[in-house]
């Protein structure tokens, strides 16, 4: 069983880091990555205590990046990084201060529904470099403003929601050059939330992978089965290749996920691993990797 899509408390998972990485040890899990939004910050203790551990686990330090589009969303998965070049680190900084503005709005609509807040205090709660809606459900709830997290999403910070405010991604060819440059391979992270219909999903695919994107994570826990094999011959027709994931944020955080599992609570088989994703990565000691922070 294996994972190539999972969060950390680095973005906006409940684990720190190293807890995740013993989480994925605990599981069982013969390969694991860790890919937290916009940012490599805990792809080091990840990494030192999968090497530590006499599990044999395969870390594969990767990263989720928010990339620019007309509609829904586009994530695109970075997987096997080997470095934190230069070009990464810009594109990383870039969407910090984007999140940052964001942010501050977010402040600003709370503030004009009464809240008493200051996104420096919002902040402080949280250790991460990364703070998303994810944090601010946290503030909410803390404050007694909502029961759950799920809630502060539902009726707040949603799409359409009183405290939502859209974040500006990166250009998708910048987003391509940094994941190369850093030795990773780029992957379309659960392609229906590009919001694209099922008659122009082919045409979508096809201009994304012109751009250099190489694989598509066709199954994924929002993804009913049936549409994980469609998704599938999509990448076939495409010639990319195909992988798996959970998305994984943390016990509890959403029913639906669960690490080394994907779409229908199926476990993710290690072909998504050896047959897919492996065979682009080139000679590289995944189960050894020192990666720097």
């Amino acid at each position: 069983m294996i994972d190539l899509h999972s969060h950390s408390s680095a973005s906006d998972g409940v684990f720190s880091p190293k807890e995740a990485a013993q989480y994925a040890i605990q599981k069982n899990l013969k390969v694991w990555a860790l890919t937290d939004h916009d940012t490599v910050d805990g792809l080091y203790d990840a990494a030192k205590t999968c090497a530590e551990s006499d599990s044999g686990i395969i870390f594969v330090p990767g990263i989720e990046i928010n990339v620019r589009w007309p509609t829904g969303e586009f994530h695109l998965l970075g997987l096997g990084l080997r470095k934190h070049s230069q070009e990464l680190k810009d594109v990383i900084a870039d969407l910090t201060e984007s999140r940052h503005k964001r942010n501050s709005e977010i402040v600003e609509r709370m503030k004009q529904d009464g809240i008493d807040v200051t996104l420096e205090e919002i902040e402080s709660m949280f250790s991460e470099s990364q703070i998303g809606r994810p944090h601010f459900a946290s503030y909410l709830l803390k404050i007694g403003k909502v029961k759950h997290r799920q809630e502060a999403f539902d009726r707040f910070l949603g799409k359409g929601r009183p405290y939502y405010v859209s974040h500006d991604g990166a250009d998708l060819d910048v987003a391509v050059e940094a994941i190369r440059s850093a030795g990773g391979v780029p992957v379309i992270a659960h392609p229906l939330s590009l919001y694209v219909s099922w008659g122009k999903i082919d045409e979508t695919i096809e201009k994304i992978k012109r751009h250099g994107v190489q694989g598509l994570e066709a199954w994924h826990p929002a993804v009913r089965i049936n549409e994980g094999f469609k998704l599938e011959e999509v990448a076939r027709k495409f010639g990319m290749f195909v992988t798996a994931g959970s998305d994984f944020h943390g016990k509890g955080v959403r029913a639906d996920r669960h690490l080394g599992k994907t779409s229908g609570d199926r476990k993710i088989e290690d072909r998504f691993w050896t047959e897919e994703l492996l065979p682009h990565l080139g000679d590289f000691d995944f189960r050894n990797t020192d990666w720097c922070s």
